[in-house]
């Protein structure tokens, strides 16, 4: 994720991770992550991009296991026809994304910014502090 896009990475501290889950498919497994800190000195908030940190994760999953199955395929939010990744982000673009592999963070930039563009002026009235 480092390699990728480090400025992505910005206002928090990932760190390596194993645990044993105690319920589910893979009780008793030891298992392994990320995981991402937002305390201490290292937080800002401003540099703190939480969408962008788990685009680049999924991203990385992809990059490090092409096959792996990323994307679960039952109906989310009773909406059928549609994954479930392409429901929680409003469309596809995310997905086709991180499945891409030619497809840079500065692609996925490109695609979002003019849409975080709007909306941080469109709630800008409404900001009291």
């Amino acid at each position: 994720m480092q390699a990728l896009a480090p400025d992505w990475l910005g206002g928090c501290v990932l760190r390596d991770m194993w645990f044993e889950p105690t319920f589910h498919k893979h009780v008793g497994k030891l298992c392994s992550g990320v995981q991402i800190h937002v305390d201490g000195p290292h937080y800002d908030h401003a540099a703190f991009r939480p969408w962008r940190v788990q685009a680049l994760g999924f991203k990385a999953i992809r990059r490090l296991w092409p096959d792996y199955d990323l994307w679960r395929d039952f109906p989310y939010e009773y909406a059928f026809g549609k994954l479930p990744v392409d429901v929680i982000n409003g469309g596809p673009s995310l997905r086709e994304w991180v499945d891409d592999p030619a497809a840079t963070p500065a692609d996925l930039d490109a695609l979002t910014t003019p849409d975080e563009a709007a909306w941080t002026e469109e709630r800008r009235p409404f900001l009291l502090y």
